[in-house]
């Protein structure tokens, strides 16, 4: 059975830049520079791997840009309960979503969203050099 993700997919337009690009800005791990594609992490030896995948065959009429649905954590994991659904949902402590959001965007990061608060949290969308919009809460 399933034991877990192994890699994550974002679409890039140049895998070397972009891969210096989250190293540099967001604090990555780069861990293969090879073909097509760069393996980056977040979080050390059990961080989720990314892999910023440049051109090639398999995209068929994709391209880089848009909301990729991954959410990037700022510490420990806790449950929130929607005020409006009642629905719980998983986010970092409020604070330290706020530090990383200040840290980000001291360092030019550019936010699609801005940070939010919400009864379950906090949260805010930032975008990579190629438009790629990541989550963060």
């Amino acid at each position: 059975m399933i034991e877990g993700v192994g890699s994550v997919a974002v679409l890039v337009s140049d895998a070397r830049k972009s891969a210096a690009w989250y190293r540099d800005v967001l604090g990555f791990e780069v861990l293969s520079e090879e073909g097509h594609g760069v393996f980056v992490r977040a979080g050390g030896r059990g961080g989720v791997l990314i892999h910023l995948c440049a051109r090639c065959e398999a995209w068929e009429g994709d391209g880089p840009g848009g909301r990729t649905g991954v959410w990037l954590r700022c510490g420990d994991v806790r449950m929130g309960r929607d005020a409006k659904t009642g629905a719980l949902i998983p986010a970092s402590d409020p604070e330290r979503v706020e530090r990383t959001y200040n840290e980000l965007k001291a360092r030019g990061v550019k936010f699609s969203e801005p940070l939010t608060t919400t009864s379950w949290g906090e949260f805010a969308m930032f975008e990579d050099p190629d438009g790629n919009e990541f989550e963060i809460s």
